[in-house]
């Protein structure tokens, strides 16, 4: 399973990558069919978010910590430092590990959204791509 990334190199530069979050094939019941599921991943909180409408743009900003955001509703645009755009929407999820150097800018889509904040331990180790 694709996960979108935002990080930081050490000289405080952000950049998009993809990482691939390896799957198994789960069946959870005997008439149903099987889905791909994740490994566990440890998380510290979760929060709830909900941003206006009208909130366009957010300047540059990093995250306090390691956060996987799952967006339920709306979308974004980030931008990060070397210029590369991506537009995320709805029911996508985006690990955010840009603690440090400039950052992100984030542009909201006009109606209100609701997204999802999982903090990660820092340090979390995933498959690369």
């Amino acid at each position: 399973m694709k996960c979108l990334r935002i990080y930081a190199t050490p000289d405080g530069e952000s950049h998009f990558d993809e990482i691939e979050l390896p799957t198994t094939s789960l069946s959870v019941h005997p008439d149903a069919v099987p889905f791909d599921v994740t490994a566990s991943y440890p998380a510290s909180r979760v929060r709830l978010t909900h941003i206006p409408a009208g909130m366009r743009e957010v300047a540059w900003h990093t995250v306090p910590e390691p956060v996987l955001t799952v967006r339920l509703d709306g979308s974004v645009d980030y931008e990060t430092s070397d210029g590369e755009i991506r537009h995320v929407q709805a029911g996508s999820f985006v690990l955010v590990e840009d603690t440090h150097g400039k950052g992100h800018l984030s542009r909201h889509s006009p109606e209100a959204q609701t997204v999802i904040w999982i903090s990660l331990p820092n340090g979390l180790e995933m498959a690369q791509s």
